[in-house]
């Protein structure tokens, strides 16, 4: 198989690492508007396989013209290029996957492609990351066991190994968003109800080994399609796991506006957005840099199989690999990503259509495709008979 890959950034480079090691991929394509980095990192890798080419993804006809050079194409570029890559990806015939953005409605274009491309024999699958995109395709898998669902429970935090004041937190994707997800509003189902509720709130404490008591709260986009796909459960929420006292200080910081994206305050004559202030202290402040970070992750699934009340718990820590100095961040979504890909390629999922992760990966072949990669992820079964 031939896979592109758009976008030579931190995603897009450990997604082409993890495609030249696989023996059934024939050639990648590593295509960004700055050469130079991808090139870097062709030598870097040493192996023929992987080719860079220079693209403006803004240019429709270049960008036609690299994805036609694939039977699938992974799109690890900016969240606003997803709709634009899926309906190009569709025009050639090529199949597509994308790391998500539920910002503009980015993941609901792209499903809304679903039967153009089962008439033109494509599968798109948005939201392949972490949060979404890892939890979805476990929520679907515990899910897929039962009966009936009843109640599905998120909870996923990208941490630093040795938290350092004032935030105890290092930022693994853009300060941009998580700006967002802390201020946006939060969707959960509660009593069958959709509903949305605060960020930051209802603070909850959750033990991890190795990390001790963590806090959880609510956060907004991580539950993505997973509303409407569970839509019928009595409760489904989503929570960012950080160290404790995370939330109330940047609750603070929220409440004074810092985060907004239209306040400005006037200094010395000129207008400053808050938000670009808060950003300037904090990106100094957050970077993570030669810091060992971690991601964790715990989704539990709860419902009837059989007349038994069951619950199927999926539990994962993985660190910063310290060879190749890959984030844990980078290593949980570059993989899943590539992952489903590659099972694309392989046959291993073969329905046309636009889906989200939940409906189409498997995930039993997934888990095991992630532990080859050292991302160990824990299936734990929780049995109790129902009550006459």
């Amino acid at each position: 198989m031939k896979i592109v890959v758009l976008g030579a950034g931190l995603m897009g480079k450990q997604a082409a690492r993890d495609l030249v090691a696989d023996e059934a991929v024939e050639r990648v394509f590593l295509a960004d508007r700055n050469t130079i980095q991808a090139t870097l990192f062709k030598e870097q890798l040493g192996t023929s396989k992987l080719e860079v080419v220079e693209l403006d993804a803004s240019n429709d006809a270049a960008l036609s013209a690299v994805i036609s050079k694939g039977d699938i194409v992974i799109n690890a570029l900016f969240y606003t290029f997803n709709e634009k890559v899926a309906a190009t990806a569709l025009e050639c015939g090529v199949h597509s996957v994308d790391l998500g953005g539920h910002i503009g409605g980015a993941t609901d274009a792209v499903l809304e492609m679903h039967d153009e491309a089962q008439r033109k024999g494509v599968t798109l699958i948005p939201d392949l990351g972490v949060a979404p995109g890892m939890i979805n395709i476990l929520a679907g898998y515990g899910a897929s066991k039962l009966d009936q669902v009843s109640d599905i429970r998120l909870f996923v935090g990208g941490i630093p190994v040795h938290p350092e004041p004032p935030l105890e937190y290092n930022h693994v994707f853009s300060l941009e968003g998580v700006f967002d997800h802390y201020t946006d509003k939060s969707h959960v189902i509660r009593d069958g109800k959709l509903l949305e509720v605060e960020s930051l709130s209802e603070i909850e404490h959750v033990e991890f080994e190795g990390f001790g008591e963590l806090e959880a709260f609510h956060t907004s986009g991580g539950t993505s399609t997973l509303t409407d796909t569970f839509s019928d459960v009595d409760s489904l929420e989503y929570k960012t796991l950080r160290y404790k006292g995370h939330a109330n200080k940047f609750k603070l910081l929220v409440d004074l506006g810092f985060t907004d994206r239209r306040k400005t305050v006037e200094v010395e004559g000129r207008n400053v957005k808050l938000r670009s202030v808060l950003k300037a202290v904090l990106e100094p402040i957050t970077e993570l840099g030669d810091k060992q970070d971690a991601v964790v992750l715990r989704v539990l699934v709860s419902g009837v199989k059989a007349g038994e009340e069951l619950s199927y718990e999926y539990n994962m820590v993985t660190m910063k690999d310290r060879e190749t100095g890959v984030t844990a961040m980078a290593r949980a979504t570059a993989y899943t990503i590539s992952v489903v890909a590659q099972m694309i390629g392989k046959g291993m999922i073969d329905k046309p259509g636009a889906y989200p992760p939940e409906m189409i990966v498997p995930g039993e072949g997934y888990i095991a495709e992630m532990a080859k990669r050292g991302v160990d992820i824990k299936e734990t079964i929780h049995r109790s008979a129902l009550q006459n």
